[in-house]
């Protein structure tokens, strides 16, 4: 019962109940998720959808689909529009397997808003058990254009046998053991995470995206400048005040920590904390903000985006919740570890890989 880790991801592969028309590649295989790639060609559709119950993703397409994007040279995928592409895995899950998919962290912080959908889908994001068929990712840039190419990694998706959640009271007595958070911590339905904004240093609490800027190339690494796509955010008295449709980056005041034995998953909207959604990116993999030397300095970074109306925010406010979940079995590597991509451990306060401060 639980996530399955690296090592049961890959047998999944080796019996065929993840497979692809090209070969999967071991760098896709994270602790807890297999990153998803994108396949060639995308459709500029005009509305989002869920299939439902009773139809397949081709049945909608055919009213839906403005155009055909060829993508093998690359396409630039438009602020404000929404595409589907296909994903190059398909799934033939078991009747005891289920999956959950999740925008990687770096799609997160470029505010592209991505979800999984099936063929006679109900749920953004979530394949049922015994799911056989095509995946299919939703895009819509809100902040930046996009250029995307075949292959690029841009969702992950964890599988997951029965249900292993931890209840509130298990999840007391786990930081008890493992110290989840470096403070008092607030338990409801999931660990409870508030925002930043009186930092230990000056007075940068975040960044606010651009609202007129150039196309974001998701291959290039460290290479556009911070101030030419985000304007900083500061705050002298622990408040802010959130603009209407903007997107900000921000971070938890608690530092936190994923024990190998489990996994997260950041919730990404609460209706009852007020009107903005709180996190696109929501997994967190064993072993994230591993403790060293008693010290653990890494922070959840809040991707925030204010609904209709200048909300405002406080610090120490709980804006969202971390949901642990067991692993079915330790797994043999952890975020950060060897042979695995880290950009984020030991972050604070951090835009995407994609900038250079």
């Amino acid at each position: 019962m639980g996530i399955l880790p690296s090592q049961s991801i890959s047998k999944l592969i080796l019996e065929k109940i993840i497979f692809a028309d090209s070969k999967i590649e071991t760098s896709q295989i994270q602790p807890a998720s297999l990153d998803l790639r994108l396949g060639n060609i995308a459709w500029r559709i005009r509305a989002s959808f869920l299939t439902g119950k009773d139809k397949d993703v081709s049945n909608l397409l055919d009213e839906f689909k403005m155009h055909q994007i060829d993508m093998m040279e690359g396409a630039v995928l438009e602020k404000g529009c929404v595409y589907l592409i296909p994903i190059e895995e398909n799934l033939n899950l078991p009747a005891d397997l289920s999956a959950i998919a999740n925008a990687k962290s770096s799609t997160g912080r470029l505010d592209l808003l991505t979800r999984i959908i099936t063929d006679k889908g109900t749920e953004f994001d979530r394949i049922p058990a015994g799911y056989k068929g095509q995946l299919f990712v939703e895009i819509c840039p809100r902040s930046f254009s996009v250029l995307v190419r075949p292959g690029m990694r841009l969702n992950q998706i964890r599988f997951r046998q029965g249900q292993a959640i931890l209840t509130d009271e298990e999840l007391l007595e786990l930081h008890n053991k493992e110290k989840l958070i470096d403070s008092v911590p607030k338990i409801d339905a999931g660990l409870g995470f508030s925002v930043d904004l009186q930092p230990a240093k000056g007075s940068l609490v975040g960044y606010q995206a651009k609202p007129h800027t150039g196309i974001i190339d998701l291959d290039n690494v460290k290479t556009y400048k911070r101030e030419d796509f985000w304007q900083e955010v500061h705050s002298s008295n622990g408040k802010i005040i959130l603009d209407p449709g903007a997107f900000y980056i921000l971070v938890s005041r608690e530092s936190v920590h994923i024990p190998p034995a489990y996994a997260a998953e950041m919730a990404p909207y609460l209706a009852m904390v007020g009107e903005f959604r709180v996190h696109y990116a929501g997994f967190f993999d064993p072993g994230f903000g591993l403790i060293k030397k008693g010290i653990n300095k890494t922070r959840a970074v809040l991707e925030v985006r204010s609904h209709d109306v200048p909300f405002l925010i406080e610090e120490g406010q709980t804006v969202c919740r971390l949901i642990y979940e067991k692993m079915s079995t330790l797994p043999k590597t952890v975020y950060g570890g060897k042979g695995t991509s880290s950009n984020y451990q030991s972050q604070g306060l951090k835009l995407s890989k994609h900038f250079v401060y």
